[in-house]
């Protein structure tokens, strides 16, 4: 049999740290841990448990990335209870910076940890506030009420898209920074629905709910002028993301509701949407975001609660450890 040395033209080497920027294929003895590791890459998508939130809570806004990412508001719901509680992550820890001005819950999230918007809410339907990275400040209402709109896109506070809401609308309206303006409306009204995208003018909202117990698979794509619909999710559910997941090629669906809390997650190519890996924990109303269907987070939700899951997806590098079973 081959040696490791023969076949890769070097011998495993020892360190006490793992290297930072490993490439597929590569081993290595940690001295540290005392165990030996290699770089692969994932056959299927996963879930891991992240950092835990300071404060447990459902039905909260979020957005960002696995490694930055931005929680607020939340509940549980209804208004009274909300809060106004702002959270960040640093793909470790959370941390409590400054809150929202007002308390709500079932609100919306697009933009970065330095530049984002919170859309929307059971407290105040029509009411937005934009975040600099340090201080939340309110901002002009929308003409639409945004109560359990959950669906919103935009990178940053000065360019964003919000649809939907209760009791189940295709209203959609754009933020410049300044102003809202109506465009044209999705085809099926929802509220509590998944959303996508890094900008403005291209995204998509899959399911939600469009009346009372009403589940949907619904997916639409929005060009920066017109909703189409496309391929259906798998699993009708609402309840999902409140956070944009993805792109509008490559996006990740995890958990939501259907009468009862889902673990199902779903990811999306462009095209179609394809079940994985399960969560480990069903749950529903949560926050999240995602850079594409290869890695993302949700945290929140459910009892509430205050658990972080972060996905990896399919193909993605992955270190793993080697042992003798």
């Amino acid at each position: 049999m081959a040696t490791y040395k023969e076949i890769r033209g070097t011998q495993i080497e020892a360190v006490a740290t793992d290297p930072s920027n490993p490439v597929e294929g590569q081993v290595w003895y940690n001295t540290t841990s005392n165990v030996l590791k290699g770089e692969a890459t994932t056959a299927a998508g996963s879930w891991a448990t992240g950092g835990t939130l300071n404060t447990a809570r459902n039905s909260l806004g979020g957005t960002g990335i696995k490694t930055a990412a931005l929680a607020f508001g939340g509940g549980p719901p209804p208004a009274p209870t909300a809060k106004q509680v702002t959270e960040l992550y640093n793909g470790s820890n959370w941390t409590e910076v400054n809150d929202l001005n007002n308390k709500q819950a079932y609100n919306a999230g697009n933009g970065t940890t330095t530049s984002a918007l919170s859309i929307g809410g059971d407290q105040y339907p029509n009411l937005a506030e934009s975040w600099n990275g340090t201080n939340w400040t309110n901002i002009t209402g929308f003409s639409s009420p945004g109560q359990n709109a959950k669906s919103g896109i935009g990178a940053s506070n000065t360019a964003a898209l919000w649809w939907g809401g209760a009791p189940g609308t295709n209203t959609n309206e754009y933020w410049n920074g300044s102003n809202w303006t109506e465009l044209n409306d999705l085809n099926q009204p929802t509220k509590e629905g998944g959303s996508a995208g890094a900008v403005y003018t291209a995204g998509i909202s899959f399911g939600g709910r469009n009346a009372p117990g009403a589940y949907s698979t619904v997916t639409e794509l929005w060009n920066g002028t017109n909703w189409t619909e496309v391929n259906d999710l798998s699993t009708a559910r609402g309840g999902v993301s409140s956070g944009p997941t993805g792109t509008q090629t490559s996006a990740v669906c995890g958990g939501g509701y259907d009468g009862t809390a889902l673990a199902n997650t779903e990811t999306w190519n462009g095209t179609n949407w394809t079940e994985t890996t399960n969560i480990s924990s069903a749950r529903n109303n949560f926050g999240g975001g995602g850079a594409s269907n290869a890695s993302g987070l949700i945290f929140g939700g459910g009892s509430p609660g205050n658990a972080t899951e972060e996905w990896t997806g399919a193909g993605a590098a992955q270190t793993r450890t080697f042992d003798d079973s």
